[in-house]
């Protein structure tokens, strides 16, 4: 789920942008533009409709601005499929857990909401179709599902399999004398001060954005533990603290590196002006991200050489795992007024020949369909070699709540800004990993 955090909602001809951002958490710059007009006609491939062929206006609300232009793609696409139907896409990123809620509780739910998978899964079990005897269930990957599956039900579609990992710039590596990707704290800061040497500033943080730090600690939670889901569990039953886990005292010794080591004013950068600072050659190492920025930093250096490692923990090399697995998804509103039309879109996507070329050349995602194509990005690939002779970490991130995560990522901006000691930052997480870790 990462992002420019603006919204846009679209119509035919219109862009009108919907209020709700934070101004202390939100993107400035404006999100890709959204086409949000869809329509389509009977008769698809992917499977027969069933829905009428009366008008119909399926309201998505999403939070991936970063796939804004590959959104308005199957739009478009579809439109040639079901004139009919109509697509409206509302798109943000800041606030967005809070923003879902308040439609829950307004009785606003949309047609076509987004999730992490895990414990959001349950939280939203209420308000979720069950897909399980779609066309779509039956293309999946099974990894893919699992994670979107309770009880023996579907109740979300998977829509990428994603990646986590520090990314560096290979020429910059070079440039400093690093011949091999540091795996330990001590090879770690060996790099920092060679590319130091020669100018370079290690890091390109984005900590403006709450969830950048969700993505850096669940490498902390994955080394901590081989049952990283049983630690969430027991934070939030209150069973355990940090101080019973040194692997996660030292993620506030990472952060504390990067902030020594990284561009001034780091509270104000966000995603767009983190992709910036890193693909412009500013910095070597983006922290937080993932898989999704690869293309925002082509964009602005086309011949950028990318690498992508875990993140260092400690003096154990094997303690540093990229991330993988399916951590959010599309959910379908069980009581929508336009419920069959809303699964017969879906069905097309995921089951079209056009679908399958979706993920990987126009979103440029890892697939969760069963023996999906790769897509052509430098990155998938070092996953696929590293991972040929690696372990990755499980998505561990998807066990909390985003509520959890948001307000985790807040505290840990008043630790950044020196608001907040290390001790008070790790009571307050505690405290909100136990109020809002899980559906209550």
């Amino acid at each position: 789920m990462l992002s420019v955090s603006t919204c846009a909602t679209v119509a035919i001809g219109l862009l009108a942008g919907c209020g709700g951002n934070s101004e202390e958490n939100s993107s400035p710059e404006p999100s890709p533009s959204v086409s949000a007009s869809a329509s389509t006609t009977a008769g698809t491939e992917g499977g027969a409709s069933t829905a009428s062929d009366k008008p119909a206006t399926i309201h998505m609300f999403i939070a991936s601005p970063e796939y804004t232009d590959a959104f308005n793609a199957f739009v478009k696409e579809y439109k040639e499929v079901k004139p009919n139907v109509t697509i409206e896409l509302q798109v943000t990123q800041a606030d967005y857990p809070t923003l879902l809620k308040t439609k829950i509780a307004s009785g606003d739910l949309p047609d076509v909401f987004q999730t992490t998978a895990g414990g959001e899964l349950e939280q939203y079990a209420e308000y979720s179709a069950d897909l399980t005897n779609e066309p779509l269930a039956g293309v999946l990957s099974d990894s893919a599902k699992k994670n979107m599956t309770m009880d023996g039900k579907l109740l979300g579609i998977p829509f990428k399999i994603n990646l986590f990992s520090l990314i560096y710039n290979k020429q910059l590596f070079a440039d400093a004398g690093i011949t091999e990707a540091p795996k330990t704290t001590a090879q770690l800061e060996d790099a920092i001060a060679k590319l130091e040497a020669k100018g370079i500033t290690p890091f390109a943080n984005g900590y403006k954005e709450w969830w950048v730090q969700k993505h850096i600690f669940q490498h902390f939670l994955d080394a901590e533990s081989d049952n990283p889901q049983q630690l969430v569990n027991d934070f939030i039953a209150g069973k355990t603290t940090f101080k019973d886990h040194p692997i996660l005292m030292k993620y506030f010794d990472f952060v504390d590196m990067t902030v020594a080591h990284g561009l001034p004013k780091q509270l104000e950068k966000d995603f767009a002006a983190e992709t910036s600072d890193f693909a412009s050659g500013k910095t070597a190492i983006m922290t937080g991200q993932g898989a999704w920025a690869e293309e925002g930093i082509v964009k602005i250096n086309p011949e950028i050489q990318l690498g992508i490692m875990g993140y260092p923990i400690n003096d154990d090399p094997s303690k540093s795992m990229i991330i993988t697995g399916a951590d959010a998804g599309f959910r379908i509103n069980k009581d929508s007024e336009v419920l069959q039309e809303t699964k017969d879109f879906f069905n097309w996507l995921y089951t079209s020949d056009y679908g399958k070329t979706w993920f990987p050349d126009i979103a440029k995602i890892i697939s969760p369909i069963k023996d999906g194509t790769m897509p052509n990005l430098q990155m998938p690939s070092a996953m696929g070699e590293l991972l040929k002779t690696e372990k990755a970490g499980e998505s561990s991130v998807i066990y909390s709540l985003d509520s959890f995560h948001q307000k985790f990522g807040e505290i840990m901006q008043g630790y950044i800004s020196k608001n907040k000691t290390r001790d008070q930052a790790i009571e307050e997480i505690q405290k909100a990993w136990i109020q809002l870790g899980a559906a209550k």
